[in-house]
């Protein structure tokens, strides 16, 4: 390796104390495709000397294969290691690196340009303090460049460069450099973006990375190194800001020691201050800053520690410790930007799991209110999310958290949406404020409760949900079982897919979207019954097993029985009571469950009726005699 530092061979001990102490920044380089970005950050590398011998001569090599400079060195294929991006000559992955300098410590991520890698960009804008805009001089400001800087302004980066690229592919023109600063001027105005900085350069030639460049005399601005050395870094901002420590970890070693261990996320604490836990609102006062090795004075934001209290309070992983004086705010419904990051869509009212820090929580989106075309900023209305889309939504969750607003604080404001089902990360998102109804909303006492309403009856409340194809036999089935039941002096009602579509769902079609909120309202109807005491019985088709799951936990235990009313789509077709499998075959029918709609089978069912074999009567009296079995009816 070219060797940075003298003190690497005439004093390793005192060259990796200088390392340590060293700050870290943490920035992205963007802009549109064949902007530059890779070449620039393969100059960096090259400029800072963080390359050995062997790489040099591998990069020299791979420049003839795969390079885009002629006989020159592609410093481009320092970062693109993807053989599709060595073969379009383009970024797809976001790629990281590290490099130093005497003064600072950098980790610098490539993000792609391409629209159709957004959530790839936004992964790794989401730790950046600054970034880097490439634009092609040639080119100036295209849509890409629009869009990546809507999303730089989504995600909070405070310090930009507007890298004016290629400028040796204009002869060095302070015209054509001073055009593109008075256009992107005036569109960053639009997005509020403030802290910009404007450097002309050549990341291929090296004019104004490390030093001035003698072609471009007529620019006194700062370079690109020396802006890198110097910005802000966002841990010496969020020292400043109000004291937040999301509890990842009790630690609890022995009987004598209690501590609560995290990273510290914004602020600056000492034993003796006093802070309160949230969501819980309990406050106690800081005892001991605990690191290993010992005690601290005080603790600042990016630190590792394990705080101690004076009190006895009830502190769990999740919960966040902030200072007294200024606390985070808590709620349960909030107004949130999602970037969807999956390749299925994302519907409104199908649960997800959100965490946020440490925390993990059943979150459901209850509104999509619009979704922002990113070229145009132009807000149009959706019904769901497709991938690298963004839109602005409501959120409601099943518990309080402590949250900051993202635009102050992106550790106690950022948060991903993970699938229940496959555990796969699907979006990333900001949360903006508490909706007002849900500090103003509580659960209202009543003195008659569920178990008094069941007593009455004589009967244990449940719902049995029917669940299977068009054409199986579900409310032929229930209505027997209802049938049965009244009999038995049970006190019961159905609700059947058809006739909840006269009435409270008239307004939804058979779109997936639709679909989710149709079962997600049948859902909170049957948990309202379930509180009256009544055996619910639901028919419907409910092909999704996350809005069959969703009904499951609206419920206590062993309230809810999946009944799965299993029908070959062969057999339900043959059926076709109503013609609808006929309809759906001859395209009349859209978005129809078996035929261009996925149903997706129980896995697990409490019932499962197979009706190539029983008949309804037959089917109807085994569901009986599963209820007495469970105790939901006595004998």
């Amino acid at each position: 390796m070219a060797h940075q530092s003298d003190l690497i061979a005439t004093d390793i001990e005192q060259y990796l104390k200088q390392h340590e102490h060293k700050s870290l920044l943490r920035f992205i380089t963007c802009g549109s495709v064949d902007d530059g970005k890779s070449t620039l950050i393969g100059r960096l590398l090259f400029e800072s000397k963080m390359l050995f011998e062997d790489q040099l001569a591998a990069m020299e090599a791979d420049s003839k294969k795969w390079g885009t400079q002629g006989d020159d060195i592609d410093f481009a294929l320092l970062v693109d290691g993807l053989a599709a991006e060595r073969e379009q000559g383009i970024t797809i992955d976001v790629a990281y690196r590290f490099f130093s300098t005497d003064k600072r410590k950098f980790i610098v991520a490539d993000t792609p340009g391409h629209e159709q890698y957004t959530r790839n960009m936004v992964t790794g804008a989401s730790t950046a303090d600054a970034a880097i805009l490439m634009v092609d001089a040639r080119k100036g400001i295209l849509t890409q460049t629009r869009r990546h800087s809507y999303l730089m302004s989504l995600l909070g980066i405070r310090h930009i460069v507007v890298a004016i690229n290629k400028m040796d592919l204009v002869g060095y023109s302070e015209k054509t450099f001073r055009t593109i600063v008075e256009e992107y001027s005036q569109f960053a105005e639009q997005l509020g973006l403030k802290q910009i900085t404007y450097i002309p350069m050549s990341a291929f030639k090296g004019d104004n990375i490390i030093s001035h460049s003698d072609n471009m005399p007529w620019y006194h601005g700062t370079t690109l190194m020396g802006y890198l050395e110097t910005v802000e870094v966002d841990d010496t901002r969020m020292q400043k800001a109000p004291f937040r420590l999301p509890v990842q970890w009790v630690n609890r070693p022995n009987l004598d020691f209690r501590g609560f261990s995290g990273t510290v996320a914004s602020g600056i604490i000492k034993p003796g201050d006093r802070i309160r836990v949230q969501p819980s609102g309990k406050e106690s006062h800081v005892a001991r800053i605990v690191v290993h090795g010992g005690d601290l004075p005080q603790a600042v934001a990016g630190q590792s520690v394990t705080l101690t209290l004076t009190d006895e309070i009830d502190i769990s992983r999740g919960d966040v410790i902030s200072t007294a004086e200024a606390p985070a705010q808590t709620a349960d419904q909030f107004e949130t930007t999602l970037v969807w990051m999956h390749e299925d869509a994302m519907l409104a009212g199908r649960p997800y799991l959100l965490k946020i820090g440490t925390k993990t929580v059943t979150a459901t989106i209850t509104d999509i209110k619009y979704q922002v075309n990113v070229n145009t900023l132009e807000h149009t209305a959706a019904k769901k999310l497709e991938l690298n889309a963004i839109g602005v939504c409501n959120i409601s969750l099943d518990r309080g958290i402590a949250f900051d607003d993202y635009q102050h604080n992106k550790d106690t404001g950022g948060f991903i949406l993970i699938d229940r089902l496959s555990n796969n990360t699907v979006a990333a998102g900001m949360l903006h404020f508490a909706l007002r109804r849900s500090q103003n909303i509580h659960f209202q006492h009543v003195d008659v409760d569920k178990e008094a309403r069941a007593q009455a009856k004589g009967q244990k409340p449940a719902v049995l949900w029917f669940t299977g194809l068009s054409g199986a036999g579900k409310s032929t089935i229930a209505n027997l079982v209802e049938k049965k039941l009244h009999a038995l002096g049970r006190h019961t009602y159905l609700l059947d897919g058809d006739n909840v579509r006269h009435g409270l769902n008239k307004d939804l079609g058979f779109t997936d979207a639709d679909r989710v909120e149709n079962i997600r309202r049948v859902a909170e109807v049957s948990k309202l019954m379930v509180d009256a005491g009544l055996i619910v019985l639901t028919a419907f088709i409910s092909p999704f097993r996350s809005e069959r799951r969703m009904a499951r936990e609206l419920l206590a235990e062993g309230e809810f029985i999946e009944v799965h009313v299993d029908t070959p789509l062969a057999v339900a077709e043959e059926r076709d009571v109503k013609g609808l499998y006929k309809k759906a075959r001859g395209g009349e029918l859209k978005n129809f469950t078996g035929i261009d709609s996925a149903y997706e089978q129980p896995e697990n069912p409490e019932i499962r009726l197979d009706t190539t074999t029983l008949s309804a009567e037959a089917a109807a009296d085994e569901i009986i005699a599963a209820l007495k079995h469970q105790g939901i009816i006595l004998d």
